[in-house]
């Protein structure tokens, strides 16, 4: 699809819905609508039913930790309309603290999406029919795809011989990676191999 094609469908948007859309942009040959917070259902509703957009096929959901921001996260949905065969980002931002709109009830598939994205970045969504975790372990703590949970997580669990069951335990580092060097070591280090002496002599 043209970037001409993609700024008239953005145009198109914005003018009808002018109450949602806070601005779009065309990048790359994808049209991105920016929307606030509490106008998401209401625009996909209309997007879904609109003849010139006719988005009915939600593709995905997922989100971006900005944890430096004050508004910390990007909540992101694509859509697909297959009759004008079109595809279209919509862009808000959340608060840690703010919960979304689940979207259920105009796109069912997004029951699934909203609880992935519950459990990896713990955004909550008001109107969902059963919004727990879908990835992680029943008393899992945290959440996985936040940029400030650590890559080994809290707890680990094993099978224990003794017990013959399994066990969850506080992770225990058998050293500590966190404080390592990460200088490469083909530039860092000065390694003497066997057979460096041969050229030594031969120089």
């Amino acid at each position: 699809m043209s970037d001409d094609a993609l700024i008239e469908l953005g145009e198109h948007i914005k003018a009808a819905r002018p109450d949602c859309v806070l601005g779009y942009d065309v990048a790359f040959g994808e049209l991105t609508v920016n929307v606030a917070l509490a106008s998401v259902k209401s625009l996909v509703e209309f997007m879904r039913t609109d003849k010139t957009c006719r988005f009915t096929s939600l593709i995905d959901l997922t989100a971006i930790d900005h944890p430096a921001r004050e508004v910390r996260f990007d909540l992101v949905y694509h859509f697909l309309s297959m009759w004008q065969n079109h595809r279209v980002r919509i862009k808000t931002q959340v608060r840690e603290d703010e919960m979304a709109a689940s979207i259920t009830d105009v796109h069912p598939s997004a029951g699934w999406f909203e609880r992935e994205v519950f459990d990896m970045f713990g955004i909550l969504f008001t109107g969902h029919p059963d919004l727990r975790r879908i990835l992680t372990d029943y008393g899992f703590r945290g959440h996985p795809l936040r940029k400030d949970f650590p890559t080994t997580g809290y707890t680990e669990l094993r099978y224990d011989e003794t017990v013959k069951r399994v066990v969850y335990e506080p992770v225990d580092l058998v050293q500590e990676y966190r404080q390592f060097d990460f200088m490469s070591p083909w530039e860092g280090a000065d390694y003497i191999l066997p057979g460096d002496e041969k050229s030594k002599e031969g120089a």
